[in-house]
């Protein structure tokens, strides 16, 4: 059973795998670097749905919890979920949806989208500077640079 690529755990695991460079075939590891960017990128851009689509979700139940807690929803919203107050005190409201189920919830998962989102910008960056890693490693082991047909013998340090 394959495991849900939109997990942190999953991605974690993924770039384990992924980061390791084989410093035998350095030129494999260079034509790497644009399959890795868009494996990475796509789940950014997939994340970053999802994170928007919950954020438009948690305003959504934001109204309907204000109209919940200050009495202004339908009857047969309270026939489900009673609620025998009306909170007309802003701090009373803020106390009450603070600690509203329903909000706590999603805002869980927005947070949890920005924690994942953080950690694909940094693979991002590592995978961008990939190539420079790969010519240092490739100076290391040679002690040659070459830039536009000027070569120079580096000490090795």
């Amino acid at each position: 059973m394959k495991s849900n690529p939109c997990t942190i755990e999953a991605i974690q695991d993924m770039w384990g795998k992924d980061s390791v460079m084989n410093q035998d075939e350095l030129d494999n590891e260079s034509l790497r670097i644009p399959q890795l960017h868009a494996k990475y990128y796509d789940l950014y851009n997939t994340i970053l749905l999802m994170r928007k689509r919950d954020e438009q979700q948690y305003s959504s139940i934001l109204l309907d919890r204000r109209k919940y807690y200050t009495g202004k929803a339908t009857a047969d919203i309270y026939a489900e979920e009673p609620f025998p107050y009306k909170i007309r005190d802003k701090d009373d409201l803020k106390l009450y949806l603070d600690s509203d189920e329903k909000l706590t919830k999603t805002k869980l998962k927005i947070e949890y989208y920005d924690t994942m989102l953080k950690y694909l910008e940094e693979i991002l960056k590592q995978v961008s500077n990939r190539t420079y890693q790969i010519i240092l490693r490739f100076v290391q082991f040679f002690g040659v640079v070459s830039l536009m047909g000027v070569s120079c013998v580096c000490d090795k340090y």
